[in-house]
């Protein structure tokens, strides 16, 4: 209800009285009060009068009525641990693909590798439960396909020349403005689900936290608008999610790569690997030329840029 009477104000852009919205919502008067009121709980700034009712303004929150048709979808919290703990339980209990827990803060944001993900206000911190019919040998291709909707979604919004890290890392000018962890439950020829958590640093100043990350406010010398990212962000991943099995998905990575072409160091459980980054392969692993010319494949591991 409050995403319909937010709907209505924006439409109108002037007034609109409690009748016309009682009517065209099929409620009564004092409901239609009741959702306004929650809506400035809320943040939004509604001015009342003998007229009716007439948005003023709106906060920059990932609020789920900001977002017809994906209402349903949305869990979204002010501050929560993780949003990848909380899509771990929901998604052990059965919720449905598409599942979104998304948070304005997290306490203990979690990275790859047990790292904690800073996750100050004024970031976009959420994950997605999906559910995708595939072997699980192309769940790899997971941080292959989200990496790229973020890379592309920040340079057709703000023209930055945003770049993939291997393995799940999105840079700008060489500094991480996003990551990504991916975590999967699955058979040997079954997945059962896989949860894709996003960090982006959006309007947070975070190089003070983190020499080697920044944020989208740093880079542009202003804030964005967080719902449009965010919104654009679900779009490219719907939409990518078709290609988890494709080879075009895999070209795509390549073409807006850092690190292919480079000397790199992978640090990996138990081993250590020094070379130019050549490849990757169908799965996403990247495949490093040694000094003698012999190929290596890392799976998984830190990847450090070395020129």
């Amino acid at each position: 209800m409050k995403g319909e009477i937010l709907r209505a104000l924006r439409e109108s852009g002037d007034y609109v009285s409690g009748e016309s919205l009682s009517k065209e919502l099929g409620t009564s008067r004092v409901s239609i009060w009741k959702h306004i009121h929650r809506l400035e709980q809320d943040g939004y700034t509604v001015e009342a009068s003998p007229k009716g009712y007439r948005l003023l303004s709106s906060p920059d929150l990932l609020i789920p009525c900001e977002f017809p048709g994906l209402e349903q979808r949305i869990h979204h919290f002010r501050e929560i641990g993780s949003t990848m703990d909380a899509a771990r339980k929901l998604a052990e209990g059965g919720v449905e693909q598409g599942t979104i827990i998304v948070a304005e803060s997290q306490s203990h944001g979690r990275g790859r590798l047990s790292k904690e993900w800073l996750s100050p206000e004024g970031g976009i911190y959420f994950t997605v439960v999906l559910r995708p019919k595939i072997s699980p040998i192309y769940a790899p291709r997971m941080n292959l396909m989200a990496s790229v909707a973020v890379a592309t979604t920040i340079r057709r919004l703000f023209g930055l020349k945003a770049e993939l890290k291997w393995p799940n890392d999105v840079l700008i000018e060489g500094r991480k403005v996003c990551g990504i962890l991916a975590e999967m439950h699955a058979e040997v020829d079954a997945v059962h689900f896989i949860n894709l958590g996003i960090g982006v640093n959006a309007n947070a100043y975070v190089s003070q936290q983190e020499k080697k990350a920044t944020s989208l406010k740093e880079q542009l010398g202003r804030e964005v608008c967080r719902k449009e990212f965010f919104r654009s962000v679900l779009m490219e991943l719907q939409e990518r999610q078709a290609l988890l099995t494709k080879a075009d998905l895999v070209e795509e990575w390549k073409s807006l790569s850092a690190t292919l072409n480079r000397d790199v160091r992978i640090v990996a459980p138990g081993e250590e690997i020094i070379g130019q980054a050549v490849d990757i392969d169908s799965g996403g692993a990247l495949i490093i030329k040694g000094k003698d010319g012999s190929l290596r494949t890392a799976i998984a591991g830190d990847c450090i840029h070395l020129t």
